[in-house]
């Protein structure tokens, strides 16, 4: 159902650095790229991507409250290995990774430009 994620952002050229290093980990790549926006892509067809943007109505951009992006990875030791390269990336830890009841395992952080994030898989209970 979602085709695309895109979040502002205030400093184009560290955020795209960030999320470079912090997507790889999906050998997501640069898909489209313009002076105002880039897109990460995985590759595989039907799969959702990711992006930053610099706002259309050139105002700041502001992160949403209650807004946030999951991203899925196949296992715990990936929610963790991810949690840490995000937060040593410059990322600020907005739960660390732990079993959240009925077979959710996530961990939670918010990018350079305060945009919440969480890295989750489902685990057997």
């Amino acid at each position: 159902m979602i085709g695309y994620v895109t979040l502002g952002t205030n400093n184009f050229e560290r955020a795209a650095a960030f999320y470079d290093d912090l997507l790889s980990f999906w050998q997501a790549k640069r898909a489209i790229q313009t002076e105002k926006m880039v897109l990460w892509s995985s590759g595989k067809s039907g799969r959702p991507s990711l992006g930053i943007i610099k706002p259309y109505d050139k105002k700041a951009a502001t992160i949403g409250n209650g807004t946030m992006v999951s991203l899925a990875v196949d296992a715990p030791v990936k929610v963790d290995e991810l949690h840490k390269k995000a937060l040593a990336l410059g990322a600020t830890d907005e739960g660390a990774p732990g079993p959240r009841g009925d077979g959710f395992y996530g961990a939670y952080f918010r990018d350079l430009d305060g945009n919440k994030l969480c890295v989750f898989c489902m685990i057997k209970v």
